[in-house]
C-alpha cells in the first residue's frame, strides 16, 4: 500500500499540560531546544521526567541540551487523524535519542514516505507549534 507523504499532527489540534517535573522540557522546546531530565547526582537520563531518580533516588536534576538527533526504535502508519477521523497519513514513532542513554521520545515523523520509514532510521529534530504558545518536538528523516 502507498500511504505518501507522512506529516505531523495539525499543530492546533495539540494542548499540552505542565507540572513541575516536565516544564522545563517544554519551556526549552519554546526556544527550540530540545533536552531531557538527567540526574545532577549520578547522571542518569530520565525521560518522562520524575521527581526522583530511578537510580540512586536523588532529586536533583539538570536539562542538557541535546543534538535533537536520534534513532527510530519503532514506528506505526496511521492514515486517520485522531480528532477528526479525516484521512490523514502521520507516522508516530519512538526515538532513542543521542547522547542520552536509555532515553526515548515519542514524536511524529515526516520529510519522507510513511511508507519509507524503518526501525533504525536516522532523525533529526523538527520543531511544531501547538496550542497556548506551546512547540512540540517532532523529527524529520535525517
Amino acid at each position: 500500500m502507498t500511504y505518501g507523504p507522512a506529516r505531523a499532527l495539525p499543530g492546533e489540534q495539540i494542548q499540552i499540560t505542565t507540572n513541575p517535573d516536565t516544564e522545563p522540557f517544554w519551556e526549552a522546546a519554546k526556544n527550540h531546544r530540545l533536552t531531557a531530565c538527567q540526574c545532577a547526582a549520578c547522571g542518569h537520563f530520565r525521560m518522562p521526567p520524575s521527581p526522583y531518580c530511578p537510580e540512586c533516588q536523588s532529586a536533583e536534576k539538570r536539562w542538557p541540551t541535546l543534538p535533537g538527533t536520534g534513532t527510530v526504535f519503532s514506528y506505526a502508519i496511521c492514515n486517520k487523524n485522531p480528532k477528526t477521523g479525516e484521512d490523514y497519513v502521520y507516522v508516530p514513532i519512538v526515538v532513542d535519542l543521542d547522547e542520552a542513554p536509555g532515553t526515548r521520545l515519542n514524536a511524529n515523523v515526516t520529510g519522507c514516505d510513511a511508507e519509507d520509514v524503518t526501525i533504525g532510521m536516522k532523525v533529526t529534530v523538527d520543531w511544531t507549534p501547538i496550542q497556548d504558545g506551546w512547540v512540540l518536538p517532532n523529527f524529520r528523516k535525517a
